[in-house]
């Protein structure tokens, strides 16, 4: 989490004092004990009809008896402009690349394709990118070596290549 709301520019802030804590934990409380009986009494009775109600009057209902105004108008969301996300929101680990110009990952070895910049990677540190979707990634800095689909073969961007 830390590595990726570095990589993204974002400060994270933690409520370390036990108000901050406070002021969360209330809110959830407030919701736990307060949504399941309102659910119950609009005779909900699964999740298609809890999301419409939640959207259509739980939230209307909740935001106008708790919400505060902001103190400014406008938006503090700025547009994000950068690398992809899945690059960063992916599990991301450092390799050492073996003598065969190959990278161990979770007992299988994945091949570096031949570079036009580099004749091999022997003895290198790479970064392995697991995407959620069990795709693969080898990087070099921001360079990206070679791609992987889920069944472990090369993506067909590096067989082009």
């Amino acid at each position: 989490m830390g590595r990726a709301l570095a990589q993204l520019g974002i400060t994270h802030i933690a409520s370390y004092s036990p108000e901050a804590r406070g002021r969360v934990e209330r809110a959830f409380g407030t919701l736990q004990s307060r949504l399941p009986p309102e659910l119950r009494l609009a005779g909900i009775a699964s999740i298609a009809e809890a999301n419409r109600y939640l959207k259509e009057r739980f939230i209307p209902d909740y935001n106008a008896r708790f919400a505060v105004p902001a103190t400014e108008e406008g938006s503090a969301f700025i547009p994000y402009v950068g690398r992809p996300l899945e690059d960063i929101l992916c599990v991301q680990e450092a390799r050492q690349v073996g003598r065969d110009n190959c990278v161990t990952w979770q007992g299988q070895s994945w091949q570096i394709p031949a570079q036009p910049y580099r004749h091999h990677y022997v003895r290198a540190s790479v970064r392995v990118h697991q995407y959620p979707d069990g795709r693969l990634a080898l990087f070099d800095g921001p360079r990206c070596l070679a791609r992987y689909d889920q069944q472990g073969a090369l993506d067909a961007q590096n067989r082009a290549a």
